[in-house]
């Protein structure tokens, strides 16, 4: 008998149950929703903490980092999917969703946060056993121990093509989006290397959240009143509040006399209402007003100066939304759910018209960071014959002398001047209107006379505005 045959057996180890970890179970549910339903993180992640919190699992600190690690992952993707492909031995389309959503997760904790790299490792791994099985686990663990080699800035120089090479790819991967979309964002911002990587950066900073006090029913006073509450940086009707404080806590938001809306889609409403008219100011059209926010403020506007607005919405639903937000309004007002491009009310009706079209969303990034990732170079034609057809429209609907804003929260050049630029030559009878004396304080408003905002210069979504007077 061999020495070897005689030495005793080790004891298996025992199998220890993977510990679950509310806060991570629930950032890799809200990922899920995202890939598999094609969610919006903005719309999953609250009814998951909410939950999370009446069950006793989280406090405000578990909230805050489950709501870094979903928006941190989604902002970084194109980002960490480089990483990861420099350490995966098989494309990354290969891998299955779950178990990329999982190793995304760990990239972000070791390069994108202050968590030790050993906690970042374990956790993650741990995670894996709990919703991916003990075989996958091991698969992430391996990929996780390659990816901790590095830093992030060791990491963009391994895997970002040097600027000079490929400016446009390098920019992408350095900051995380699309090169196409790169290559957009560069156009309407006129070039220069420091204006777009300075607006690539802040589509990655969490925007704070903007509340507006509706004229009539809540005062900027009232909403400053909230803990760490500071007035807006433009709008007058504007307050941030400035540590992530929740929205839903506000007494004036949950009575609907404020509401959430960004600094950027205020000034929109407040230009519009503001522009100088000639005759009547009775009759306001928001011709594409789900799901409410620039309406709400539109509509109280509109009855301090005795005039009333109609609020039109395509989708019941989103109609629906937008009788919600004006419930209460101080003045009359009306909603209807109609198509914009087939209007049942009469030509020259009213004195203003807002068409917020629907358009790319590329303007809101800092918001909706997945939606980098969804839409495609595509998708323009897609939105542009109906931002012409709902611009010649509202141009019908407002009356000689009348006054159409016609906004989008993108500053595709596509979807901004181009769609004006055709409309005016086709219809003959309109001009533009300089919007920059409407957004009194606002710095950097370019040539004019139409107005784009920018995240890095304004700190607002990258609305666009331009003025039209119907003249004949």
């Amino acid at each position: 008998m061999s020495d070897q045959s005689r030495r005793p057996r080790r004891p298996a180890k025992p199998y220890r149950r993977p510990k679950k970890d509310p806060v991570r179970v629930l950032a890799f549910d809200a990922l899920r929703a995202v890939d598999e339903r094609d969610a919006y993180a903005n719309l999953v992640l609250p009814p998951l903490l909410r939950r999370a919190r009446e069950a006793g699992d989280f406090d405000a600190r578990d909230a805050a980092l489950a709501t870094e690690l979903v928006y941190g992952t989604l902002r970084r993707q194109g980002t960490y999917d480089a990483v990861l492909a420099a350490c995966v031995d098989r494309p990354l389309g290969d891998v299955d969703p779950p178990v990329l959503d999982v190793l995304s997760l760990g990239v972000h904790q070791l390069l994108g946060t202050r968590i030790p790299q050993h906690a970042a490792v374990s956790a993650t791994v741990e995670l894996a056993r709990v919703v991916l099985g003990d075989g996958r686990a091991k698969f992430v663990n391996a990929v996780l121990r390659k990816v901790a080699q590095a830093d992030l800035d060791g990491w963009l120089e391994r895997v970002a093509p040097p600027y000079d090479e490929d400016p446009e790819d390098h920019l992408a991967v350095v900051h995380s989006h699309p090169r196409w979309i790169v290559s957009a964002l560069w156009d309407a911002l006129g070039g220069g290397r420091a204006g777009i990587e300075d607006l690539l950066e802040a589509d990655n900073e969490r925007p704070e959240v903007t509340l507006v006090a509706r004229p009539g029913r809540a005062t900027t006073e009232e909403l400053l009143r909230e803990e760490a509450a500071e007035p807006g940086r433009w709008s007058p009707y504007a307050v941030r509040l400035t540590e992530g404080g929740e929205p839903g806590a506000v007494d004036a938001v949950r009575e609907g006399r404020a509401g959430v809306q960004d600094e950027g889609s205020q000034l929109v409403a407040v230009a519009l209402a503001n522009a100088p008219l000639d005759g009547p100011d009775r009759a306001w059209l928001d011709g594409c007003a789900g799901p409410g926010g620039k309406a709400a403020l539109l509509a109280a506007l509109a009855a301090e100066r005795g005039a009333v607005l109609l609020a039109s919405e395509k989708q019941p639903h989103r109609a629906g939304l937008v009788a919600r937000a004006l419930a209460g309004n101080p003045g009359p007002y009306q909603v209807v759910a109609a198509d914009g491009t087939r209007p049942p009310w009469r030509p020259g009706t009213f004195d203003r018209v807002l068409m917020d079209v629907p358009c790319t969303g590329l303007g809101a990034l800092r918001r909706r960071p997945e939606a980098r990732w969804r839409r495609r170079p595509e998708d323009l034609d897609g939105f542009a014959s109906l931002q012409r057809a709902l611009l010649q429209t509202a141009l019908e609907s407002v009356r000689v002398g009348g006054v159409v804003g016609y906004a989008t929260c993108s500053p595709h050049l596509a979807e901004t001047r181009a769609v004006v630029d055709d409309v005016l030559k086709q219809h003959g009878g309109a001009e533009l209107v300089d919007a920059r004396p409407l957004m009194p304080g606002v710095p950097a408003l370019g040539d004019g006379p139409d107005v784009q905002l920018w995240p890095h210069l304004h700190g607002t979504d990258a609305m666009y505005l331009a003025l039209v007077r119907r003249t004949r």
